[in-house]
């Protein structure tokens, strides 16, 4: 089944400007898509259309074979959770406890159940030890992790991370992985945006490459980051060890340490 399918949409904001113009994206329940070009090309634009924040003016956005057009964005949201870039945006409760029990009381769950969820969700995403505390009293990194908390207790289907490793040291870094590994063992489908390139190696199989308010690339890591022709039309470069790979006169698509140590060890 696909979680999520736009076809041919186009969006334009109210000043005039044409953010995305017959942009086509399929992806299937379950997948790791990371979506990469440099800042308006149309990413932000594209993954606020998948849950209903932004509308398209023209085409069609399917989530689970639907379209939602008509849906309410509470409805698609419970669907396509999206955790902003700025938590700021999305953050208004006094203790993080109340954050991420929001939307469960707002579906009007037993009590009981939603303190199970909370701490569940708490747990997955390292704030356990601060659900009594102001989330604007936690640092910059510790605050996103929130965000994601309310979409992991909110059961979401699909989740979009939209620039998670901004602001994030190496633990958190790691906590990142350790979430996208566990949602994909549930069994969702996990889309990020990001300029973060190791971060795409290291988690994602399939890579989207936006440039010119259109998707001019599509395929796995190995195969997008030895595309020149692609890398050069959305003004990217390739990643260090695949070019050192490459001066090395490599003949397979090396992307990651790994697979560096595994071809010339």
């Amino acid at each position: 089944m696909n979680s999520i399918q736009l076809n041919n949409v186009t969006f334009a904001y109210p000043n005039g400007l044409v953010a995305v113009e017959n942009v086509n994206i399929t992806i299937s329940k379950g997948e790791k898509v990371a979506i990469i070009g440099q800042n308006g090309a149309g990413k932000t634009t594209t993954v606020k259309m998948m849950n209903g924040l932004l509308r398209p003016q023209s085409g069609t956005v399917l989530v689970n074979e639907e379209d939602i057009k008509a849906k309410t964005t509470a409805t698609v949201s419970k669907q396509v959770g999206y955790v902003f870039q700025n938590p700021g945006d999305q953050l208004f409760n006094s203790t993080v406890y109340n954050e991420i029990a929001y939307t469960l009381r707002h579906n009007k769950m037993p009590e009981e159940e939603v303190d199970k969820i909370v701490k569940q969700a708490a747990s997955m995403c390292h704030v356990s030890e601060y659900l009594e505390t102001n989330p604007y009293d936690l640092p910059f990194g510790l605050r996103k992790f929130v965000t994601i908390a309310i979409v992991v207790a909110n059961n979401c289907e699909t989740v979009i991370l939209d620039e998670p490793t901004a602001g994030q040291d190496l633990f958190g870094i790691q906590w990142l992985q350790d979430i996208i590994n566990e949602l994909e063992a549930q069994g969702k489908t996990v889309i990020t945006i990001t300029h973060d390139m190791d971060f795409v190696i290291e988690n994602f199989t399939r890579v989207i490459v936006m440039a010119h308010k259109n998707v001019i690339g599509d395929g796995s890591i190995n195969d997008i980051y030895w595309n020149f022709d692609i890398l050069d039309d959305a003004a990217l470069k390739q990643p260090i060890i695949a070019e050192l790979a490459r001066r090395l006169k490599a003949d397979k698509k090396i992307v990651n340490v790994h697979e560096f140590i595994d071809y010339f060890i």
